[in-house]
């Protein structure tokens, strides 16, 4: 199946590096999750996702498929020339963009919007991390954070947490005493220096108080679950452990979107979809980071339970635009070639297939992020 033709909704991703970072940023660290130089500076170079990347950039820009040659060519085209040549070449209709990855180094929405319609996703940790340097009292700071979520700000579709990377997925009830005990710990170990959240308990409760804000109003709870950089415990990035939220009915209208297919665990994520009616899936950075085999394989392990209702397109792309592009040419291919072989296998006829490319690439994002009703 050919999909170049259904617009996408990139349903998460992360704003590009500001010029002058990106500057002594390496090109080949956007190919990894990895940060440890001999990753970047050499295993990565030697992994199916490089060497492919090269050949299918260098064939957009036109030039050598080296990344001396990839990077001086883009270096000529200039960064907002570059980024509209990789939108277009996708086929995008729409980014949703969670801005707390780095925020001091990537550049603001107001710079994307310029090429290209923009939702914002409000990354949890990172409001509390603003706030509790300023705030000396946890009732004052809660009655706060309530007041940054309740109601959502303008431009936020989703909220989204990384207690995967702090803590782990197996979030846990929380009383009010216990988190202010918490967080009266954390201030006295405050220096002057930048606030990084990984006190479990504290983070459990936020992002239930956040579930609860965001149950009230329908909204979706981005999750971090599946590999990332080293920063996680991968045996802790089950959605498997968030059995705890989804049993729970006072976050039942709190719909929770399991992102980068959970892999490896993607039939696991897919088991959730399939019997908790607030599990959504996507399968962003899986693809386009796995080999070709590896991309194709996750989708159908995500699609053999998962209901193509549930199911959503992402490029997870950061840092440099290429990464939307690769996303995009990958994901809508072997989407196509998965639901190819579910024709012939007959769990669908060619009409379905159609309509459930189309749902799955953008429409199932419109309806779940309540931009069409």
């Amino acid at each position: 199946m050919n999909l170049a033709e259904i617009p996408l909704i990139d349903q998460h991703a992360h704003n590009l590096l500001r010029p002058e970072v990106a500057v002594g940023y390496p090109y080949a660290a956007a190919f990894t999750e990895g940060y440890d130089p001999e990753i970047i500076n050499y295993h990565v170079r030697h992994t199916f996702f490089y060497r492919r990347s090269l050949r299918e950039i260098a064939a957009l820009l036109e030039c050598e498929a080296q990344e001396a040659a990839i990077v001086a060519r883009r270096d000529s085209l200039g960064l907002e020339h570059l980024t509209q040549l990789y939108f277009s070449a996708a086929n995008l209709e729409a980014i949703y963009l969670d801005d707390g990855l780095q925020p001091e180094t990537i550049l603001p929405l107001s710079w994307h919007e310029r090429l290209i319609p923009v939702q914002r996703i409000l990354r949890l940790e990172v409001l509390a991390e603003q706030l509790i340097p300023q705030i000396d009292d946890f009732q004052t700071f809660l009655a706060t954070f309530h007041s940054e979520l309740d109601p959502p700000p303008s431009g936020v579709v989703a909220f989204k947490s990384i207690a995967c990377y702090r803590s782990g997925l197996n979030i846990q009830p929380v009383t009010e005493e216990v988190a202010a005990a918490h967080f009266y710990q954390l201030k006295q170990q405050l220096q002057n220096q930048p606030l990084r959240l990984v006190d479990k308990p504290l983070i459990d409760f936020l992002l239930q108080q956040a579930l609860l804000i965001a149950a009230k109003y329908r909204l979706p709870v981005q999750l971090h679950t599946g590999y990332g950089d080293p920063d996680l415990d991968l045996r802790l990035a089950n959605p498997l452990y968030l059995r705890h939220l989804l049993e729970s009915p006072q976050y039942r209208h709190a719909p929770l979107v399991l992102l980068h297919a959970s892999y490896p665990y993607m039939q696991q994520a897919g088991y959730l979809a399939s019997v908790y009616p607030q599990v959504y899936l996507d399968f962003g950075l899986a693809i386009p980071f796995l080999s070709v085999s590896g991309m194709r394989e996750t989708i159908r392990q995500l699609l053999e339970l998962t209901p193509t209702s549930k199911l959503m397109y992402s490029s997870d792309a950061h840092s440099i635009p290429e990464l939307y592009y690769l996303g995009a040419k990958w994901g809508r291919q072997l989407l196509g070639e998965v639901l190819e072989q579910a024709i012939r296998d007959s769990d669908i006829t060619v009409s379905e297939a159609e309509a459930i490319a189309t749902a799955i690439l953008r429409k199932n994002a419109l309806f779940l992020y309540h931009s069409i009703k």
